[in-house]
């Protein structure tokens, strides 16, 4: 009686497993109908103002938009369709092990603890990776060069450090592996956020029909970054259009599939940041940059204080002519003004801004006058900042000499037409670790600058080796929203021979890109060109 107990257990197994076969596959092809079926929600008229004059270039370029976002889509369905398949095999692939009267033996060991083992063991292989790589917490670095800078991305472009003399700053994936590695790694995002895990910290209460449900169109920015010998990291940003609630999902591929690290909710909308900006004379580009903390923070953000810390007495009543002035058209009263009869020392003048916030914890943005901020960056300072775990060094896309760039026009366009990232128009400054966003107990714990350091230099490198000695991770990647603006620089002779050296070759990559230089290097041999042809043309015309 015991034989055919055991083979009525089988074939139940085997309906079983039959049924959940088809409804799988079943499953599969509704995905696929449903996500290729056109839109019929009648919103297919094309964006902007009615009656405004629209060319043909840009119904082509929205045009080629939506083929590419379409392509992309397709791809990933493909990919997806393909996994499910692979799943399929697997459960086939367990019903004939059900269907076998014995279980087949490999060298005396059952043939699925074998199998079983194996995929234990590389479970524990891959979850090790993410142990050994810098997810979680810092690693101890030598020098400011160990650091492996984050490249940053959007749904549409890319924002690279190396560029060489072919790649650009801002570009589109070119190459298709890279689009869909990041269309892929978007969307696994969004299956952590929408599925999520009981680990995630979500409530037990909270149903799928109580569950805000995110897409593509949630997402914000993110960051990737390789460590050679370990896989790939990426830190995902995703926010409703209407919330200032932000899901942060961090996603590391071991060199194979991608795993889930953690899922959190990020609430930013309390999270104050304190602007310290230290200043000696400088009073057209502190009116400036009041101009822009006027647009960005106060009317738009309204989460910022501000702390200016003013060394000398020359420019002092303008700067605070200035400031009151913001604050009675604004109504605005969250800044500080701290004077110094001293001379000029970046470093002691961040320090002391540091130390005259006396309300507890507060999130810092130490920052220059000649930046040039938006409010999407202020949400990336809060997003990658966070006490006793990660300090952020944003890389600045610096702008060259407005007069060279725009050589071919009467006057340069006004500074907000500037912002562009381009070859000709400026790069990242890789090589500068003066702006930064970090907590103030981080700072403190740390011991802050090197207030030996005098004059133009050097204390910012100080403090970021403090970081990459200790346990603090170090968020590094150039950011869309943050600029340095050119001014002209003077290296004075006081200055010791290394920070002369560093100056010196900071004024020489803020003038101009490798082709203008050129042009102006070789001005005299391009302008003798010109003559011989316009004097050939001139000779030939003549009768």
């Amino acid at each position: 009686m015991r034989m055919p107990r055991r083979g009525l257990v089988i074939q139940a197994r085997t309906r079983w497993l039959l049924v959940g076969l088809a409804l799988l596959f079943s499953l599969v092809l509704l995905m696929y109908l449903l996500e290729c079926a056109p839109q019929t929600d009648g919103n297919g008229s094309l964006p902007g103002v009615v009656g405004e004059s629209m060319g043909k270039e840009y119904y082509q370029a929205l045009l080629q938009e939506q083929e590419e976002h379409y392509q992309n889509r397709a791809t990933s369905l493909k990919r997806q369709i393909a996994q499910l398949k692979q799943e399929l095999q697997e459960m086939s692939d367990k019903l004939k092990s059900l269907q076998e009267k014995k279980s087949p033996k490999v060298n005396g060991m059952n043939y699925q603890g074998t199998k079983e083992q194996t995929s234990n063991d590389l479970l524990e292989f891959l979850h090790s990776q993410i142990d050994k790589a810098e997810v979680s917490v810092g690693a101890k670095l030598p020098s400011e060069y160990g650091v492996i800078p984050f490249e940053s991305f959007t749904s549409m472009k890319v924002f690279q450090l190396e560029m060489g003399l072919t790649r650009h700053p801002e570009e589109k994936p070119v190459r298709k592996d890279k689009r869909d590695e990041l269309v892929e790694v978007i969307e696994a995002g969004l299956e952590v956020i929408n599925n999520p895990d009981e680990e995630d910290g979500q409530e037990e209460d909270d149903g799928v029909g109580d569950r805000q449900l995110y897409s593509e169109n949630d997402f914000i920015e993110g960051y990737y970054r390789t460590e050679r010998d370990k896989g790939t990291q990426y830190e995902l940003f995703y926010k409703k259009m209407d919330g200032m609630e932000y899901r942060h999902v961090t996603l590391f591929r071991p060199f194979g599939p991608l795993m889930k690290v953690k899922s959190e909710t990020v609430d930013i909308s309390r999270s104050i940041i304190n602007v310290i900006v230290p200043l000696a004379g400088r009073t057209e580009a502190f009116a400036q940059f009041m101009q822009n903390f006027r647009d960005v923070c106060i009317h738009q953000d309204k989460r910022v204080h501000l702390t200016v810390v003013y060394f000398g007495q020359d420019g002092l009543s303008e700067v605070k002519s200035i400031l009151e002035s913001v604050a009675r058209e604004t109504d605005f009263h969250n800044y500080t003004l701290v004077s110094l009869n001293e001379e000029f020392n970046r470093g002691r003048g961040l320090d002391m801004g540091a130390r005259a916030w006396e309300k507890g914890e507060v999130l810092m943005f130490f920052c220059d006058v000649d930046v040039y901020f938006t409010a999407e960056f202020l949400n990336s300072c809060r997003l990658n900042a966070e006490p006793g775990t990660k300090v952020f060094y944003p890389v600045v896309f610096s702008l060259y000499n407005p007069a060279i760039v725009y050589a071919n026009q009467d006057i340069p366009p006004p500074v907000e037409q500037q912002l562009v990232h381009k070859k000709d128009s400026g790069f990242w400054r890789d090589f500068g670790f003066g702006m930064t966003c970090q907590y103030r107990t981080d700072f403190l714990t740390v011991g802050g600058f090197d207030l030996e350091v005098k004059g133009w230099g050097g204390e910012d490198v100080h403090l970021y080796r403090k970081y990459l000695h200790g346990e603090l991770m170090v968020i590094r990647t150039p950011v869309p929203g943050l600029f340095h603006l050119w001014h002209e620089k003077h290296c004075a002779d006081e200055l010791t021979p290394e920070q002369y050296r560093m100056c010196i070759q900071s004024k020489a990559m803020n003038e101009a890109s490798h082709s203008h230089l050129g042009m102006l290097v070789f001005r005299e041999e391009i302008e003798a060109h010109l003559r011989k042809q316009a004097y050939r043309t001139n000779s030939e015309a003549a009768p």
